[in-house]
């Protein structure tokens, strides 16, 4: 309903019945009232128009009121709107007819001021307590969506298929899972030099930017931790060459922190193997992954003091023959000894890149 009160819709062809019946209204306080001279016209109006409620005469030429009716009836846009029909005494098989039809109630000709004001009055209240429930089903629909929404944001869309279904998401192992971690060099002396707010719309920025090349990429974002962003391939969802997507993904991730306000120069460490996947905690769950995989690709992200790219030797076994590169040895990873590592030069351009 509108700020000048219930919009109506007188519709009869006669033009004493339709000046009485809105003269009557606006004495009752109705003022926002429009008439019409047949059942065309009225939907015609409708269509252009929102309305609380129609008061519909039955016999009028060229559309009837039961015709107006089974059209408003049969419209799920319209067929919550409350119709009155205007009926003479002498027409009350016809009015039956109408209720059967879908209609609220009838006023009988010639009008009487009590029952007119009843009658109109429990039709708009019905109407509003029926808006009411509407605009609150549609406020959980939009709070449901918000909660899917931020649902997708905490865990991966088949985690939240499973939650879905079974109302757990269950641990696995999984193999052969590619394991991306990137960490930014320099990012906590950066967060020394320079405004909060600036800072955080930065990294912020750059983390969006960072979701969308790993969804092309087909990698899952898994987390970010401070500075840090971790997304894995071949997990939930099968790929077919998770260690040349998450090289290339590196690439792409690097070069936009070198676009990036900060501009930050990116570490990443690559490698594939078995990880332990699940949701833990209750009220503030996220999905995480554990196992040597997950700790060997954050340790390769930490190595050297320059932005670059670094494999394990098994991730660099699945593209030696696709992506140009360099062995760097047996290197000695905290709290794994030494490992055989190699910093990877992008696969389809020149070197953009030194090692540590």
């Amino acid at each position: 309903m509108t700020h000048m009160g219930p919009a109506i819709l007188v519709v009869d062809d006669n033009e004493d019945n339709r000046y009485t019946l809105t003269r009557r209204l606006r004495r009752q306080g109705y003022e926002n009232v429009a008439v019409a001279t047949n059942g065309r016209e009225a939907l015609e109006l409708i269509g252009k128009r929102p309305f609380d409620l129609i008061l519909l005469d039955i016999m009028m030429p060229e559309m009837n009121g039961y015709e107006v009716l089974e059209r408003l009836k049969s419209d799920d846009k319209l067929r919550h709107l409350p119709v009155i029909m205007i009926s003479a005494l002498t027409e009350l098989e016809s009015v039956v007819r109408c209720i059967e039809l879908g209609a609220e109630d009838y006023l009988p000709k010639p009008f009487n001021n009590v029952l007119l004001a009843a009658r109109i009055g429990a039709s708009l209240e019905r109407k509003r307590l029926h808006d009411s429930e509407a605009e609150h089903l549609a406020e959980i629909d939009r709070q449901r969506a918000r909660a899917d929404e931020l649902l997708h944001a905490i865990l991966p869309a088949r985690a939240v298929r499973e939650l879905r279904t079974t109302d757990r998401v269950s641990a696995r192992r999984y193999e052969d899972v590619t394991v991306l971690f990137g960490d930014l060099v320099g990012f906590t002396s950066y967060c020394e030099r320079n405004p909060p707010d600036e800072v955080v719309a930065c990294l912020d920025r750059l983390v969006a930017e960072f979701e969308e090349i790993a969804a092309r990429h087909r990698l899952e974002k898994i987390k970010t931790m401070g500075d840090a962003f971790m997304a894995t391939g071949n997990l939930l969802e099968p790929h077919a060459d998770p260690v040349m997507a998450s090289i290339r993904c590196a690439f792409e991730m690097a070069e936009a922190a070198r676009r990036n306000a900060g501009r930050w120069q990116l570490r990443i460490g690559i490698h594939i193997g078995p990880v332990v996947a699940g949701v833990i905690g209750r009220t503030k769950f996220n999905f995480d992954l554990w196992g040597d995989t997950v700790n060997v690709a954050a340790r390769l992200s930490q190595f050297g003091s320059e932005g670059a790219v670094y494999l394990t030797g098994d991730a660099w076994r699945r593209v030696v023959d696709r992506c140009p590169g360099d062995c760097l040895g047996s290197v000695p990873l905290k709290g794994k000894g030494e490992l055989e590592v190699y910093f990877c030069r992008p696969p389809d351009r020149a070197p953009a890149m030194q090692p540590a």
